[in-house]
């Protein structure tokens, strides 16, 4: 395995995973959906979960990689606003739990250049 196509994997790896932690354990994720979006949280959270999955298949697939890691790119870039909700919803909790909430906000950047790089190989 090249190291780039290992990267396209492990992407790929990351973003059906979970994509599928958002079917097994949608109550994790519904209170961080951005209030301001319409309609409930539940719904979002199957619907990025289904992103995801399918985000993921595109990166796996050599034929719809490109594409695929531009929308893993736009998908992380997407989820920057429930990462922001969490650590603000998560301001008061124990350090270590805040440390988590607060750790995926900048965790998106070097996601998006991940992608990045995975489209351009």
């Amino acid at each position: 395995m090249t190291h780039r196509r290992g990267e396209a994997v492990a992407l790929a790896g990351l973003l059906a995973a979970a994509g599928v932690t958002h079917f097994a354990r949608p109550g994790f994720y519904d209170p961080i959906v951005p209030r301001a979006l319409p309609g409930p949280a539940r719904f979002w959270t199957y619907a990025s979960g289904v992103a995801e999955l399918a985000v993921a298949a595109a990166v796996a697939h050599p034929a719809t990689r490109r594409h695929g890691g531009m929308a893993a790119a736009a998908l992380f870039a997407a989820v920057l606003p429930a990462n922001a909700q969490m650590a603000w919803d998560w301001r008061r909790r124990r350090p270590a739990q805040r440390a988590i909430a607060y750790g995926r906000v900048p965790m998106q950047a070097p996601l998006i250049w991940w992608a990045l790089r995975v489209a351009r190989a």
